[in-house]
């Protein structure tokens, strides 16, 4: 595996990082605090114009022809910048799956949607809890989805919604019209302003099946630990420029050993999640089986990003927890990310039966 990024990813890291940099105050996290939307719709615009949408797409589905590692720069990026934006739940969850098991009727008219901005979502882990989660039935040639799709992202913004559900008692990918759906606002500590999704025999409008079900939560799930990337990242960042400049006792707090080893501890966690984050997301561009790496990488990066943000607290000491300062903005983000697509120990489950343990 070759980490080293091409002239044009190179480009495309750093055209992200200087656009989320400068649009920041407007469309970060602190911005759009009590937003009912979640996300910036200038910024959206400007993310679609931009080709980021399509990056990731054929240019026969109206795409820029790009791969997941492309655009998992972006999500890293967005991490760095703390910018909310239903750019990973649009293309990571619901295009990456229509791309790699969809017709080709389905890539047109799915893909098409997402690469021309159709803010669309999916419903993560829903159908990992025994019991729970919508289940279809047939009717005819159609499908008829009843019960709750939990936590979905930016729904009260999705013209659709890809919802898993299942169907003989296995999970299948449904696409429903979010009009047809009721949508119960959640308050949480995450930007991605979750619904519930209650669907009451709803009719879906398309079915991909059964292999990308699956295909939502690993995709979801590398996507997400790009994203957990370049928020440490950031973290770590913040925390060494504090260390240099605040004094303490007629010397920069970064002089003494201990907070030495703070930050040092903090890069050997950024550096880990980006080397075992991109292994996952190199297998899955090339279209090679990554279920356990996914598991190891969003079991790894959710872990990691919390203790990188729990030393730069450490560091920072009382000022890292007022409002006024963004390190509490991404001790949040760090809670809700490490427990979207599963939280460490189911990783550590799925893990554990692909090693034959259980």
């Amino acid at each position: 595996m070759d980490l080293s990024l091409t002239e044009d990813q190179e480009l495309i890291a750093s055209t992200a990082r200087e656009v989320l940099a400068s649009r920041a105050a407007a469309a970060g996290a602190r911005a759009l605090d009590g937003d009912p939307a979640g996300h910036s719709a200038a910024l959206w615009k400007e993310m679609v114009e931009l080709g980021w949408t399509g990056l990731a797409f054929p240019e026969e589905y109206g795409g820029v022809g790009g791969d997941f590692l492309d655009v998992c720069l972006l999500f890293e990026q967005l991490g760095y910048a703390r910018v909310p934006s239903p750019l990973l739940a649009s293309v990571a969850c619901c295009g990456m799956p229509v791309a790699r098991f969809g017709t080709s009727g389905q890539k047109g008219r799915w893909l098409d949607a997402i690469a021309n901005g159709r803010v669309v979502t999916a419903a993560p882990l829903a159908w990992d809890r025994p019991g729970e989660g919508p289940a279809a039935s047939r009717d005819g040639e159609a499908f008829v989805l009843d019960g709750t799709a939990t936590f979905v992202p930016y729904a009260a913004s999705a013209e659709n919604i890809l919802v898993v559900a299942r169907l003989d008692g296995e999970p299948h990918a449904f696409w429903v019209d979010a009009s047809d759906a009721t949508l119960h606002p959640l308050d949480t500590i995450g930007a991605d302003r979750p619904c519930h999704v209650e669907l009451d025999g709803v009719r879906a409008l398309d079915t991909l099946g059964r292999e990308a079900a699956d295909a939502v939560s690993l995709f979801g799930a590398a996507a997400t630990c790009a994203e957990m990337v370049g928020a440490a990242q950031h973290v770590l960042d913040m925390t060494v420029q504090y260390a240099t400049e605040r004094e303490q006792f007629g010397r920069a707090i970064g002089s003494f050993q201990a907070v030495q080893h703070h930050c040092a501890n903090m890069a050997i966690d950024v550096l880990g999640s980006r080397f075992i984050a991109y292994e996952a997301i190199w297998l899955l561009s090339a279209g090679r089986e990554a279920a356990q790496e996914v598991a190891m990488a969003k079991a790894w990066v959710s872990e990691a990003y919390e203790r990188v943000c729990a030393l730069g607290h450490q560091v920072h000491g009382a000022i890292g927890f007022t409002h006024e300062h963004d390190l509490h903005l991404f001790s949040e983000h760090a809670m809700a990310a490490s427990l979207s697509f599963g939280d460490a120990d189911l990783h550590y489950d799925n893990l554990a039966d692909g090693l034959g343990l259980r």
